[in-house]
């Protein structure tokens, strides 16, 4: 069988890691208040695979037989844990289903091609047949972008890219390399860093996401300040389509009518199979750090991240937390004793005696790279912002534990979900003229949604890009469910998305549309907008078979969202 491999199909990441809190001593009193839930009550894991509800596959033995010609034997099948982990992405609403026997659809079969060849082959098959193709790469989205139409009656093929993994040449002299799509965020890594080179994308999912993949979704990473976005960073790209493959080579400017790169970036396959990027590399920097700071409030925070996108410096992060992540982020600290534990009684108690609330203290990572003498010079602009907005630098060694947590959160889910909790996030960006309202109106927002729910909710956000117009705030939701734990969840999901736009935000900054965010596109991007892009979908793939039902679906209005609030199932008993 293919080595290509995938995470737990019931949650995050690899099977037998998971969130731990007993080495965390503040944890369980944050999360007693933020919702109301005492993680001492024993857990209830998921489901067994074998109480799982797996429909037989729809596939004539022709068609099986025509795809293992094409893959071989040991790269097809219709195994059903291999059909039920590519059924879904890694949402809550995916994980809640899973966990709850809720799968309405699964592909009927899964296929690891080997090479660009074997997909034009396994494309050109499915086109035949009249089946319907749903790439895959990783399996970490979050936006409902891999899940097959209930409805759908056709063959469901699921195309895993995870054999094709490496970085097959680097143009030194112009910093691109050819990387193939299934390579996930440690192999091209790792593939870079033995050659000096670096992507410098890292978004929250890196561990268990693929370059083809954030093409398709329109990633961010958390050093996009410096590197840019995944629209940035892809320069050229192939893509299979019926018969054809669209080449796009890495040329740095062009002046070629509306962008093909631009249409596919972001399409999530709906417009065919990207088999390989050749992206923008850097060397290594000589030094990389991120430094912590602390900021009195909020609204000073937000002023500092303004100010230094504004200025000579160009950190490769720039994140400030609100004061109730603030909170959750200093509860999952280890116990600290001895020197770090009297040095942090210390700081609290200056910053007391210098009239700070520390119930509203914000805490920010600035992430600085480059050569000594340039990250020197950067650290003294920021610094003298910081200082300005009567903010506090408290050096590398926070810096460095966000550094090595980074990609750990995920874990969480699981282990609130275990626990009759579920949790969330939603990100949007916006005008920095607007950044304070979309912040207070999406609060508001999820806390009327949680009044409606009768439940103790809790929403905390960071800012998590910043740009010369404005930034991407990212928020995080969690509630204490009850017996229908999707409807309550589509309640508040729904009020945040709403206010996002209400308040001038866009409905998804990099987690991308899917079917989550579907809903919104009319309000975000205009009728017109959404006849266009209609239009783009009906000629590129006249028979819906190219990952059907994603980006453009049954639009809402706000006055459906209200009488969703209006509506809500009221909290019962909670449900595990």
């Amino acid at each position: 069988m293919t080595d290509v491999k995938h995470m737990k199909w019931w949650g995050w990441g690899l099977e037998g890691v998971g969130f731990h809190f007993e080495d965390k001593p503040d944890f369980a009193p944050f999360v007693q208040k933020a919702v109301a839930l005492d993680i001492s009550v024993p857990p209830v894991p998921p489901l067994s695979f074998d109480e799982l509800t797996v429909e037989p596959p729809r596939i004539t033995a022709s068609f099986e037989a025509e795809l293992v010609s094409i893959v071989g034997a040991s790269h097809s099948t219709t195994d059903d844990m291999a059909r039920v982990v590519h059924t879904y992405g890694k949402s809550i609403r995916d994980l809640l289903r899973v966990r709850r026997n809720e799968i309405a659809r699964v592909p009927d079969v899964v296929v690891y091609p080997a090479d660009e060849a074997e997909v034009q082959r396994i494309v050109d098959a499915v086109v035949t047949e009249g089946a319907v193709l749903i790439p895959f790469g990783g399996g970490s989205n979050i936006a409902g972008s891999l899940e097959p139409l209930a409805d759908e009656k056709r063959t469901i093929v699921s195309l895993d890219l995870g054999r094709l993994r490496r970085v097959l040449d680097i143009d030194e002299g112009s910093g691109l390399a050819r990387i193939q799509a299934g390579a996930q965020g440690p192999d091209l890594e790792e593939q870079l860093n033995a050659r000096g080179w670096t992507l410098g994308h890292f978004p929250d999912s890196f561990t268990h996401s693929t370059l083809g993949g954030w093409v398709a979704t329109r990633s961010s990473g958390m050093q996009s300040d410096k590197y840019g976005d995944i629209a940035d960073i892809a320069r050229g790209l192939r893509m299979v389509r019926p018969g054809t493959v669209v080449v796009l080579r890495p040329l740095p400017s062009t002046s070629t009518g509306p962008s093909v790169r631009e249409m596919i970036i972001g399409s999530e396959g709906r417009l065919g199979v990207i088999t390989e990027v050749t992206v923008q590399v850097h060397r290594q920097p000589a030094v990389r750090e991120v430094q912590a700071y602390f900021f009195p409030n909020w609204k000073a925070g937000l002023a500092a991240m303004h100010e230094i996108s504004e200025s000579d410096a160009s950190p490769s992060i720039t994140r400030v937390s609100d004061a109730r992540e603030s909170g959750f982020s200093l509860a999952t600290r280890k116990e600290s004793k001895g020197v770090s534990s009297f040095v942090t009684k210390t700081l609290m108690s200056v910053l007391q005696r210098r009239g700070w609330v520390l119930e509203d203290m914000c805490l920010s990572f600035i992430g600085f790279e480059g050569s000594s003498s340039h990250v020197s010079y950067e650290k003294k602009l920021v610094s003298k912002i910081v200082r300005k907005h009567g903010g506090l630098g408290v050096g590398k060694g926070p810096g460095a534990l966000y550094d090595q947590k980074k990609f750990d959160t995920p874990y969480l889910r699981d282990f609130l979900l275990d626990r009759g909790a579920a949790a969330d996030v939603s990100e949007t960006a916006a005008p920095w003229s607007k950044l304070q309202k979309v912040y207070d109106d999406t609060v508001a927002a999820a806390n009327k949604a949680y009044d409606a729910l009768g439940v103790h909710g809790w929403i905390m956000c960071h800012l998590s890009h910043s740009y010369h117009s404005g930034a991407c705030l990212y928020f995080t939701f969690a509630f204490v469910h009850g017996d229908d734990p999707i409807a309550q969840y589509e309640v508040v999901k729904s009020s945040i998305q709403q206010a996002f736009i209400d308040a001038g935000g866009t409905l998804s900054h990099h987690h991308a549309v899917g079917v989550e965010h579907s809903p919104w596109m009319e309000q975000d991007i205009s009728a017109g907008g959404v006849a266009l892009m209609q239009g783009l979908f009906d000629a590129a793939d006249p028979g819906q078979q190219f990952n059907p039902g994603k980006i453009l679906g049954t639009p809402i209005t706000p006055e459906e969202v209200a009488d969703r609030v209006a509506h809500a199932p009221r909290a019962g008993t909670p449900a595990h």
